[in-house]
């Protein structure tokens, strides 16, 4: 076997054009702390919050007034994932492929290429999986968004508007079932009227109402709660509360990730946190920024919406991607060469190590990772 990686890279790059790679949205779109410095599990990494601010009346003086100091805020996000995807070549295996096959050499550029995807699918599943998080949701649970119309982003923007998130850098991620249905409406694919022929002749998603569309085959579909006769207890919320509690009525359990509606309220609210038994009361926890409307001091039926996928729209600042290279200890480890590669799919750089063994190699591709929603007030679930 070579004793080093230098003959591999170019070619393993390559090699990521041409093995299957599934869609990757989520990826280039959040927010990212990736470096390639190495990080161990448990390690976090902070971020900072600003806060809000307060105006205060301008008065003439003869100097300004002694304001305006402020209070940074941070947040840590946490790398509870190392993983690494390996392969492995001993000299019998080599010399055979060598000698009347198509070389080692190629096998190994798409063994590289396998690896990585495997890494950016779990990546990217780790980032899906935190709709959790999300403010709330619009649509139609159990039907595919973009019928007829683009009202769906419409009302989708409108919710980020409403939650105050940034109007530049939003994001819309969907599955390709709710893609197929983009890529036929006709005011999208008809050049005159689009003002562009990209989603006609090459299929590309447009951006729509300020945010730019991407696929990804991560996507999440839910399985809700079984909760039925679920109500509110009869205290009185007010608009911004995100704990609720519930009255000890109805059966079955609220999960995390269930898109509820309250009677007389139209707003759709995800649940961070659940409840195992509805029947014994408890506290739902709704994403932020909580109630839209007030809750009146009466006992207010729940529904808890089908099972759904959950396209996700945001502005970059919401959700954060911290990568880093996997923890080595001081002075090294059995390693006889690593080096770092970059995935152009998804940009994630990724450490490529191998191992000499007895009359064999082992290759290694490594990357920790972690993922939080920082700002779930600048993010929405369009429903599928």
């Amino acid at each position: 076997m070579a004793n080093t990686l230098t003959g591999l890279i170019p070619d393993a790059v390559a090699a990521l054009d041409v093995v299957s790679r599934e869609l990757v949205g989520l990826i280039p779109a959040v927010a990212r702390d990736a470096s390639v410095e190495r990080a161990a599990v448990g390690q976090n990494v902070n971020y900072h919050i600003t806060p809000s601010n307060a105006t205060q009346n301008i008065t003439p003086a003869v100097t300004p007034p002694d304001t305006g100091d402020q209070i940074i805020g941070y947040g840590q996000l946490t790398i509870n994932k190392s993983k690494m995807a390996p392969f492995r070549w001993n000299g019998e295996e080599q010399r055979g492929i060598n000698y009347r096959g198509i070389g080692t050499l190629t096998i190994q550029q798409d063994q590289i290429a396998q690896a990585m995807r495997a890494l950016v699918n779990e990546v990217e599943a780790d980032l899906a999986a935190t709709h959790v998080h999300f403010s709330r949701a619009y649509g139609t649970a159990g039907t595919t968004p973009f019928a007829s119309d683009l009202s769906d982003t419409a009302n989708i923007r409108k919710i980020l508007d409403d939650n105050g998130a940034p109007m530049s850098d939003r994001h819309l991620i969907i599955n390709t079932t709710a893609g197929a249905k983009v890529r036929t409406l006709t005011q999208l694919t008809k050049a005159n009227e689009a003002a562009d022929s990209t989603l006609l002749r090459q299929g590309t998603l447009l951006d729509v109402h300020g945010m730019q569309m991407r696929e990804s085959a991560q996507i999440a579909t839910s399985t809700k709660g079984t909760a039925a006769s679920a109500t509110t207890n009869n205290a009185g919320y007010s608009v911004g509360d995100t704990n609720i509690t519930l009255a000890s009525a109805g059966t079955g359990t609220i999960v995390a990730g269930d898109v509820i509606t309250i009677n007389g309220d139209t707003n759709q609210y995800v649940v961070e946190t659940g409840i195992a038994d509805v029947s014994a009361g408890g506290t739902i926890v709704l994403a932020k920024p909580g109630l839209r409307q007030a809750i009146p001091t009466s006992t207010k039926a729940i529904t808890v919406l089908n099972n759904a996928a959950r396209n996700m729209a945001f502005s970059r600042n919401a959700v954060l991607l911290a990568a880093r290279l996997p923890a080595l200890p001081e002075g090294g480890d059995m390693a006889s060469d690593r080096t770092t590669i970059t995935d152009p799919r998804s940009g994630l750089s990724f450490e490529l190590a191998m191992y000499p063994g007895y009359r064999q190699m082992l290759y290694q591709v490594g990357l920790s990772w972690g993922v939080k929603v920082v700002k779930p007030e600048h993010t929405a679930l369009l429903l599928g």
